[in-house]
């Protein structure tokens, strides 16, 4: 299973000098990506929103700074707001990292969370579904010809443009990002699309038919379900002791949710909440190296996913401190997962007991 991180580069939205506030958060995760790439995490991506409180807009500008900087690590969109995007631009922009980075882009797409970028660019909210249909058929269309016609309502026809660059990944990877809706998982299966599913809320076990959902309509289509990856999003964050990655983790991801809560009409958290969440059987994965390993492994176990990427980066985390949890991740977490997901593993537990003697 491959384990990574993704993030939306999250600012103080009341930062006096919006500027420098975007720069230090730009110079900071240019290091968190490339610690990540040095201490063997496989995935790294970063979403696109256009609010105060995000740094990242264009995030294929920043991923194609992150490829040169990077020797190992895969590069990916989390996600791309397909909706409101120019198909052919997302393709040359994402081909373009692929030489850069020598094979290692990937693009998410989604219908994305918020809807700043509709009115921003024009859209109108009430083809949100149409949008995402037609763009993410012509992103197809444009991955797997070079010379693209096509036609449809939502954009101009394209008449046998050839589009430029090719990527040197054959097809370019493409994932399709969902929050939950059943027709958007089984449109990703209909088109033969791996599937990342975000969970932030509830119980993740819940989510578990949404993959079964996938896995048979990707066979009632006449496709392969063990050729389709999936992958699960979560929130968490690991730290030396349990205790730790709690009480670090609590302030900024409350801060987030509560704002967020506030737009959308929900009532802010609680200490005691946020405990009950990351419990085993909650949605945030927050611990020790070992209490990390053991609730990946078991949600592997209900998921099957082929994938696990975990935003640790959220609100106005200290650097300081999200550095060692990337650290932590890569050297800790990640060994002790892959031991106990290979065959030959003896489990988390034993894995655990292996690191602390070599420390």
């Amino acid at each position: 299973m491959e384990l990574g991180l993704y993030t939306f580069a999250d600012v103080d939205p009341a930062a006096a000098r919006k500027g420098a506030e975007a720069k230090r958060r730009m110079d900071e995760l240019m290091a968190e990506i490339e610690l990540a790439d040095q201490v063997g995490l496989d995935v790294f991506g970063l979403g696109e929103h256009h609010r105060p409180d995000y740094m990242a807009s264009s995030p294929s500008t920043i991923l194609a700074a992150a490829a040169v900087k990077t020797k190992n690590i895969r590069l990916t969109s989390a996600v791309t707001v397909l909706s409101s995007e120019d198909p052919v631009r997302v393709f040359q922009q994402y081909a373009t990292i692929d030489l850069l980075s020598c094979g290692r882009a990937e693009i998410m797409a989604g219908r994305g969370s918020f809807i700043e970028s509709f009115p921003l660019f024009g859209y109108d909210l009430d083809d949100y579904d149409k949008l995402f249909d037609e763009k993410l058929q012509l992103l197809m269309t444009i991955r797997d010809n070079e010379v693209v016609t096509w036609k449809g309502e939502t954009r101009a026809p394209i008449d046998g443009r050839p589009v430029y660059p090719r990527p040197m990944q054959d097809p370019l990877p493409l994932w399709v990002a969902v929050g939950g809706t059943p027709n958007s998982v089984a449109r990703a299966a209909y088109f033969g699309l791996p599937l990342a599913l975000a969970i932030i809320g509830g119980e993740p076990r819940r989510f578990a038919p949404l993959f079964q959902l996938y896995r048979e309509t990707a066979k009632k289509v006449g496709r392969d379900p063990a050729q389709l990856k999936t992958s699960i999003n979560v929130h968490g964050f690991v730290a030396d002791t349990t205790d730790q990655a709690a009480d670090i983790f609590y302030g900024p991801q409350k801060a987030v949710m509560d704002r967020i809560g506030r737009e959308r009409g929900w009532g802010p958290g609680t200490r005691a909440q946020y405990d009950a969440m990351r419990g085993p059987s909650g949605a945030l994965f927050v611990g020790d190296p070992e209490t990390l390993a053991e609730k990946i492994v078991a949600h592997h176990a209900i998921f099957k996913n082929d994938r696990f990427l975990i935003q640790m980066a959220i609100g106005l985390m200290p650097h300081r401190e999200l550095m060692r949890a990337i650290e932590l991740f890569g050297t800790k977490v990640a060994p002790l997962v892959r031991k106990a997901l290979t065959p030959a593993g003896d489990g988390v537990k034993a894995g655990a007991t292996d690191e602390k003697k070599a420390v």
